[in-house]
């Protein structure tokens, strides 16, 4: 696979699917089976002899399921005493995107996206019935549907990137970039082993749920699997093992007793990711709009040189050297020109504009602000899971010295550990997804893009038809 397929979506195409009208059922057919066309336009409501058989199915508590499409034109009559609800939804579907054709002479076309590599196998599938698929040129004001490539990487991680939206068809996708900060931050906020080698053993137990309530989340078990694993290793730095137990060797700091390195290295862990998600603004502002809106969105360019000034000026401030403070501050200068120019153009013309470009510049400046500080968060966590554990550790040992305060020792202690471990697991993932959503993917993305949803249904052949 090529390198480019990793970070961007799929090549599309605009197609027409042309096909003869006495082989309108046959193409669909096979349109279903690939899964690689979506058609365009508005479906028809669902009408005719399928849609009341499965009315009436529905009204009679019939059996239930989705739907699915027989090879040959069945008996709707057979389907509906049979209780075949599904191959009946099967035939209202077909009959919807049968009804999305276009009508010339004798043959019947639709027109559609699909992804440009999958031209060829579809053609090959569709001549055996006398159709074809052409492809077609792409007017400027359309955007294709998003395609991402699936990788063994990317797709456990990819609803991370799908609850916040869908990417747009040009911009580099976020998944690996997301889950290598996600995973990160969820660490330095849940730095212990022993929870997070509990967090990653319970991620392994839901990789085998196959049935029940949980089976629907077992596809997401690599996110908790990487996170409890990124946790433990911080564990080791914070020389936390379900608290401070002193089960294992401490490499790095106590972070409630030393709070201030703890906090500098949460600014430089959030201040590294801005410039990465800066990084993935530019480029896709560069690929959605071109060079202008890369030098002038508050996400790309100038946005970039308003935050790497700030932070030049802020070193040259602090090492008290002038001449940093000169640089850093002639950068962050040039960032607001150039911002403030996008934002006027943006706004118009006029006094009212120019406010209004004014404006969003200074509030541009101050959210910048606030979201570097944000990251704040990941050494606040990060000590307030420190000590739950020192409570939680320090309740058990005062008790600790008979029988019966040992039992109670032992009881306080697992279950103050699984309270703590339970609150800090949930507040720690939401805070990540926080940090992720409002401080890095406001730069990575500028709109939301359409996800590709091919027509695709399950075909039963002749043998396997009930």
């Amino acid at each position: 696979m090529p390198s480019a397929e990793l970070v961007l979506p799929a090549r599309m195409s605009r197609v027409a699917v042309l096909s003869p009208k006495t082989r309108v059922r046959e193409t669909l057919i096979e349109l279903a089976r690939s899964g690689s066309v979506e058609l365009v336009g508005t479906l028809p409501p669902a009408e005719g002899e399928a849609a009341e058989a499965l009315r009436r199915l529905a009204q009679s508590r019939e059996a239930d399921g989705g739907a699915a499409l027989s090879s040959r034109a069945p008996d709707l009559a057979v389907l509906e005493r049979g209780g075949m609800r599904d191959l009946l939804a099967g035939e209202v579907e077909l009959s919807r995107r049968a009804g999305l054709a276009v009508q010339h002479g004798s043959f019947a076309a639709w027109v559609g996206w699909m992804p440009s590599a999958r031209i060829e196998p579809l053609n090959a599938s569709l001549e055996p019935v006398g159709s074809a698929v052409v492809e077609l040129p792409r007017p400027p004001w359309t955007e294709p549907p998003t395609l991402l490539s699936s990788t063994a990487v990317s797709r456990p991680f990819r609803p991370l990137v799908q609850t916040y939206g869908t990417a747009r068809y040009r911009d580099v996708d976020p998944t690996v970039f997301t889950a290598l900060s996600f995973v990160a931050m969820f660490g330095l906020m849940f730095g212990d082993v022993g929870h997070g080698l509990v967090l990653s053993l319970l991620a392994l137990w839901l990789r085998g749920r196959r049935r029940g309530r949980l089976a629907p989340f077992r596809a997401l078990w690599p996110i908790p699997f990487a996170a409890g694993l990124s946790g433990a290793a911080v564990g080791f730095l914070y020389g936390e093992a379900f608290g401070p137990t002193h089960l294992v060797p401490r490499l790095w700091l106590d972070p409630i007793d030393r709070p201030v390195p703890l906090l500098l290295v949460a600014l430089a862990v959030g201040a590294g990711l801005l410039a990465a998600s800066y990084a993935f603004g530019i480029v896709n502002r560069w690929r959605e709009s071109g060079f202008a809106a890369a030098l002038l969105d508050q996400s790309g360019i100038a946005g970039f040189m308003i935050f790497v000034g700030g932070g030049i000026a802020a070193g040259g401030l602090h090492w008290r050297l002038l001449p940093l403070e000169l640089v850093g501050g002639a950068i962050g200068v040039a960032g607001m020109a150039l911002l403030g120019i996008g934002l006027t153009l943006q706004a118009g013309r006029g006094a009212a504009a120019i406010t209004q470009a004014g404006i969003e510049l200074v509030d541009a400046v101050v959210r910048l602000a606030s979201n570097l500080i944000s990251f704040t968060r990941l050494a606040a966590f990060g000590l307030m899971h420190a000590a739950l554990g020192t409570i939680v550790y320090q309740a058990a040992a005062a008790l600790w010295g008979s029988a019966l305060g040992g039992v109670a020792a032992v009881v306080v202690f697992v279950v103050g550990n699984a309270i703590a471990f339970t609150l800090e697991a949930l507040v720690t993932g939401v805070q990540a997804l926080r940090l992720e959503y409002y401080e890095l993917f406001s730069r990575v993305f500028s709109g939301e893009g359409h996800a590709f949803a091919p027509w695709s249904l399950p075909v039963v052949t002749t043998k396997e038809e009930r």
